[in-house]
């Protein structure tokens, strides 16, 4: 009886040391998810909105110099300004979707995940429910996985989204039925733990699968806080 209960406890500590090394692991790559995301935001914002703004500036000062001289002329320019005002603006509410989408607080999970779908242009048909409040932490990290799946799909693809409410859980599930596509929506393990990760890190579980056809299904599900004030009547779909 000893010795089994040593070989018990060592097969335990086995596990715990294991268990240790992937959080370690997923904390890590966490840590370097974010870098990376902010590293990115950097080029975006440099690469992007920055130069559109250095242009309009220039463009701007050329414009005062020619209303008198050449009206014409400063006509053309400033409707050019206007364009790339235009540029400058909607790459500056790409970049705010990508770091937190404004709607998802004020709108909420159904109103983000309508609006990534027509920004990404992509035939989906959402099933959430409406009117209904999560918590931040969860509904970013629900949102985020969605997106990952609608900005990778392939041309021509669609897209089922339905999210509900079981047993005190968030549960999501996307499927992109794959058309156009050469390969599946998530390709790596390095993609994979990004999306796994934020997800596993509020105590939830995400399962990615390979559809025939090339699609990819991803579900997975987020604990929710009991708050009988979150869930309010109705539903809202789109096509």
């Amino acid at each position: 009886m000893g010795a089994r209960r040593i070989e018990a406890l060592g097969e335990t500590l086995d596990q715990l040391r294991h268990e240790v090394a992937k959080l370690r692991a997923a904390r890590k790559r966490l840590v370097l998810a974010a870098d990376a995301d902010r590293r990115k935001i950097e080029r975006d914002l440099h690469e992007g909105v920055q130069q559109h703004l250095v242009a309009l500036t220039v463009n701007l000062q050329l414009a005062g110099t020619l209303v008198d001289a050449d009206p014409p002329a400063a006509k053309a320019l400033l409707e050019e300004i206007g364009r790339d005002l235009q540029q400058a603006l909607d790459e500056t509410a790409r970049l705010a979707q990508s770091i937190y989408p404004p709607l998802l607080e004020a709108g909420g999970l159904a109103a983000a995940l309508r609006s990534a779908a027509a920004s990404a242009g992509v035939p989906a048909y959402i099933e959430v429910r409406a009117g209904t409040a999560y918590p931040p932490e969860v509904a970013g990290a629900v949102y985020f996985c969605i997106l990952e799946v609608l900005e990778h799909a392939g041309a021509g693809a669609r897209v089922t989204v339905a999210v509900r409410e079981e047993q005190g859980t968030l549960a999501f599930e996307v499927v992109e039925d794959g058309v156009g596509s050469a390969a599946p929506t998530v390709r790596s393990r390095a993609e994979l733990d990004r999306l796994r990760d934020p997800v596993e890190a509020l105590g939830g579980q995400l399962t990615v699968r390979t559809e025939s056809g090339g699609g990819t299904r991803v579900s997975g599900f987020l604990p929710l806080p009991d708050d009988p004030r979150r869930s309010l009547p109705g539903r809202e779909s789109r096509l």
